[in-house]
């Protein structure tokens, strides 16, 4: 196994620790020097509006904030909690494979920002964000 895959299986550990990561079925996909890309598939519990098979727009707004929040752990950082989030929606969530790609913007002694970006299936921008994290000056992954 190449340190790389070694380096992705650890993350995907960490992702499972969290019972709601593991509902949601989040795989990590690819870790980069800035942050890294979750898988998260399509759930039938996720649809707020049955007449368009939409998810509701708090999925995604946890997707934008688990994104910047791995991001960190992906870059050698301890994030401790969400400090700031904002969320832009672009078009609805239809079912099928979202991706979600964070990738840290600036890492601050003791607040941190990441960016991150869900998109569908055909790689259409679902929705984007960016939170402000709280982390710890010595943490390491």
């Amino acid at each position: 196994m190449s340190t790389e895959d070694k380096d992705l299986a650890k993350m995907q550990e960490v992702l499972d620790m969290a019972p709601f990561h593991r509902w949601l079925g989040l795989q990590a996909q690819k870790l980069r020097s800035d942050g890294l890309t979750i898988s998260m598939p399509w759930r039938e519990e996720v649809v707020s509006n049955p007449a368009t098979q939409s998810a509701h727009g708090g999925v995604l707004a946890s997707l934008i904030d688990l994104a910047g929040f791995y991001a960190l752990i992906a870059v050698g950082k301890a994030p401790l909690a969400t400090a700031d989030l904002r969320v832009d929606y672009h078009r609805a969530a239809c079912p099928g494979m979202m991706t979600v790609e964070g990738r840290v913007v600036r890492i601050g002694r003791t607040l941190s920002v990441a960016e991150a970006y869900v998109l569908d299936e055909s790689g259409g921008l679902l929705s984007s964000g960016r939170g402000a994290y709280y982390v710890s000056s010595g943490g390491s992954r």
